[in-house]
């Protein structure tokens, strides 16, 4: 896993969010076990639930094409903090997989790695 192409890859990916209300231009890389990358953006509505991170939209793209077999998510916004992905999308990536590193990246030289369940401890599950 080449962790800077995944950095730069989300990184390249924030540019084309849509976000005028936040200004915040969030990008994602996915890295799939058999080497494919997909991108997401954040994409901001008016109406601020019918937005979706993206963290998601890579997600949903990997998983509309067939994908479910995930090694790696860099997650790139420019700022103070570093753009750890929210409730919603950690439950959604622990829905395929438990072992993901997530590469929270500020900048493309300042990241930190994580797995997904140190960000989600208590995943929830479903059971009947």
């Amino acid at each position: 896993m080449d962790i800077k192409k995944l950095i730069k890859t989300a990184k390249e990916a924030s540019a084309r969010s849509y976000s005028p209300y936040s200004k915040y231009k969030v990008g994602a890389a996915l890295l799939t076990k058999d080497g494919t990358i997909y991108t997401g953006t954040n994409i901001e509505n008016a109406s601020f639930p019918a937005g979706m991170c993206a963290e998601r939209i890579a997600l949903f793209d990997a998983i509309k094409n067939g994908d479910t077999q995930f090694e790696a998510l860099a997650i790139y916004a420019e700022g103070y903090n570093f753009p750890f992905p929210c409730g919603i999308c950690r439950q959604v990536i622990s829905e395929f997989t438990r072992d993901i590193k997530i590469i929270i990246a500020k900048s493309e030289d300042e990241y930190v790695v994580k797995n997904i369940s140190e960000l989600l401890p208590d995943i929830f599950e479903f059971s009947v």
